[in-house]
Protein backbone atom coordinates (compact mmCIF):
# COMPACT_ATOMS: atom_id res chain seq x y z
CA UNK A 1 0.00 0.00 0.00
CA UNK A 2 1.59 3.27 -1.16
CA UNK A 3 0.74 6.16 1.13
CA UNK A 4 2.80 8.75 -0.69
CA UNK A 5 4.04 11.87 1.01
CA UNK A 6 1.93 13.78 3.44
CA UNK A 7 4.43 16.63 3.75
CA UNK A 8 4.77 17.65 0.09
CA UNK A 9 2.67 17.83 -2.97
CA UNK A 10 3.24 15.28 -5.72
CA UNK A 11 4.81 18.01 -7.87
CA UNK A 12 7.37 18.81 -5.17
CA UNK A 13 8.06 15.09 -4.60
CA UNK A 14 8.81 14.63 -8.30
CA UNK A 15 11.04 17.71 -8.33
CA UNK A 16 12.98 16.42 -5.32
CA UNK A 17 13.37 13.00 -6.96
CA UNK A 18 14.77 14.69 -10.06
CA UNK A 19 17.31 16.66 -7.98
CA UNK A 20 18.95 13.50 -6.64
CA UNK A 21 18.63 11.49 -9.83
CA UNK A 22 22.35 11.81 -10.59
CA UNK A 23 23.24 10.37 -7.20
CA UNK A 24 20.65 7.58 -7.13
CA UNK A 25 21.41 6.49 -10.67
CA UNK A 26 25.13 6.24 -9.94
CA UNK A 27 26.46 9.07 -12.04
CA UNK A 28 29.76 10.18 -10.51
CA UNK A 29 30.10 13.42 -12.41
CA UNK A 30 27.40 15.98 -12.75
CA UNK A 31 25.31 14.75 -9.86
CA UNK A 32 24.35 18.28 -8.81
CA UNK A 33 21.24 19.90 -10.20
CA UNK A 34 22.56 23.43 -10.15
CA UNK A 35 25.82 23.94 -11.98
CA UNK A 36 27.04 26.46 -9.40
CA UNK A 37 27.12 23.67 -6.78
CA UNK A 38 29.67 21.64 -8.73
CA UNK A 39 33.21 21.54 -7.40
CA UNK A 40 35.50 23.76 -9.41
CA UNK A 41 38.42 21.99 -11.08
CA UNK A 42 41.98 22.76 -10.01
CA UNK A 43 43.80 25.57 -11.78
CA UNK A 44 46.56 25.01 -14.32
CA UNK A 45 49.33 25.60 -11.78
CA UNK A 46 47.65 23.73 -8.88
CA UNK A 47 47.66 20.02 -8.06
CA UNK A 48 44.52 18.00 -8.71
CA UNK A 49 42.05 18.14 -5.83
CA UNK A 50 41.26 14.81 -4.23
CA UNK A 51 39.52 13.55 -1.12
CA UNK A 52 42.16 10.83 -0.82
CA UNK A 53 45.64 12.17 -0.05
CA UNK A 54 48.49 11.07 -2.24
CA UNK A 55 51.20 9.39 -0.15
CA UNK A 56 53.83 10.46 -2.66
CA UNK A 57 52.84 14.13 -2.54
CA UNK A 58 55.94 15.17 -0.61
CA UNK A 59 56.31 16.89 2.73
CA UNK A 60 53.25 19.12 2.64
CA UNK A 61 51.00 19.24 5.67
CA UNK A 62 51.58 19.32 9.39
CA UNK A 63 54.65 17.18 9.61
CA UNK A 64 58.27 17.92 10.41
CA UNK A 65 60.81 18.28 7.67
CA UNK A 66 62.34 14.93 6.79
CA UNK A 67 59.26 12.85 7.67
CA UNK A 68 58.27 10.59 4.82
CA UNK A 69 54.65 10.19 3.69
CA UNK A 70 54.69 6.63 5.06
CA UNK A 71 55.81 7.93 8.46
CA UNK A 72 53.00 10.47 8.42
CA UNK A 73 50.53 7.68 7.72
CA UNK A 74 51.94 5.56 10.56
CA UNK A 75 51.83 8.51 12.98
CA UNK A 76 48.24 9.11 11.92
CA UNK A 77 47.42 5.45 12.57
CA UNK A 78 48.89 5.79 16.06
CA UNK A 79 46.70 8.83 16.67
CA UNK A 80 43.56 6.90 15.72
CA UNK A 81 43.90 4.76 18.82
CA UNK A 82 44.97 7.46 21.30
CA UNK A 83 42.27 10.03 22.05
CA UNK A 84 43.32 13.57 22.92
CA UNK A 85 41.49 13.37 26.23
CA UNK A 86 43.93 10.74 27.52
CA UNK A 87 46.90 13.15 27.46
CA UNK A 88 49.10 13.84 29.36
CA UNK A 89 49.74 10.14 29.93
CA UNK A 90 52.45 7.65 30.79
CA UNK A 91 53.07 4.31 29.07
CA UNK A 92 50.60 2.28 31.15
CA UNK A 93 47.75 4.72 30.41
CA UNK A 94 48.63 4.76 26.70
CA UNK A 95 48.65 0.94 26.53
CA UNK A 96 45.27 0.79 28.29
CA UNK A 97 43.85 3.42 25.93
CA UNK A 98 45.15 1.61 22.84
CA UNK A 99 43.69 -1.70 24.03
CA UNK A 100 40.35 -0.03 24.82
CA UNK A 101 40.26 1.31 21.25
CA UNK A 102 41.14 -2.09 19.71
CA UNK A 103 44.56 -1.06 18.44
CA UNK A 104 46.60 -3.61 16.48
CA UNK A 105 49.09 -5.69 18.49
CA UNK A 106 52.02 -3.90 16.84
CA UNK A 107 50.91 -0.57 18.30
CA UNK A 108 50.18 -2.02 21.76
CA UNK A 109 53.60 -3.72 21.79
CA UNK A 110 55.35 -0.52 20.75
CA UNK A 111 53.56 1.47 23.46
CA UNK A 112 54.45 -1.20 26.01
CA UNK A 113 58.12 -0.60 25.25
CA UNK A 114 57.97 3.07 26.26
CA UNK A 115 59.66 4.08 29.54
CA UNK A 116 57.13 3.91 32.39
CA UNK A 117 58.29 7.11 34.08
CA UNK A 118 57.95 9.39 31.02
CA UNK A 119 54.75 11.43 30.67
CA UNK A 120 53.77 12.28 27.09
CA UNK A 121 51.85 15.47 26.27
CA UNK A 122 50.41 14.39 22.90
CA UNK A 123 50.66 11.92 20.02
CA UNK A 124 53.67 13.78 18.60
CA UNK A 125 55.56 13.16 21.86
CA UNK A 126 54.63 9.48 21.75
CA UNK A 127 55.74 9.28 18.11
CA UNK A 128 59.06 10.94 18.92
CA UNK A 129 59.61 8.47 21.77
CA UNK A 130 58.80 5.51 19.52
CA UNK A 131 60.78 6.37 16.40
CA UNK A 132 62.65 9.53 17.29
CA UNK A 133 62.71 12.75 15.34
CA UNK A 134 63.55 12.45 11.64
CA UNK A 135 66.99 13.90 12.30
CA UNK A 136 67.92 11.42 15.06
CA UNK A 137 67.70 8.29 12.90
CA UNK A 138 66.35 6.03 15.69
CA UNK A 139 65.01 2.64 14.65
CA UNK A 140 61.28 2.16 14.26
CA UNK A 141 59.45 0.02 16.81
CA UNK A 142 56.33 -0.77 14.77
Amino acid sequence: MDRGSSKHSSRLDEEMDEEVLGITEGSGAGSRVEEWRETEPSGDDEPDASLIPDLDAGEDGGSPSGMSPQDRERRSQLGRYLRRSVFPADASVLVAEARANNAPDSIVDALSGLPASTVHANVADVWAALVGTPESGLEERF
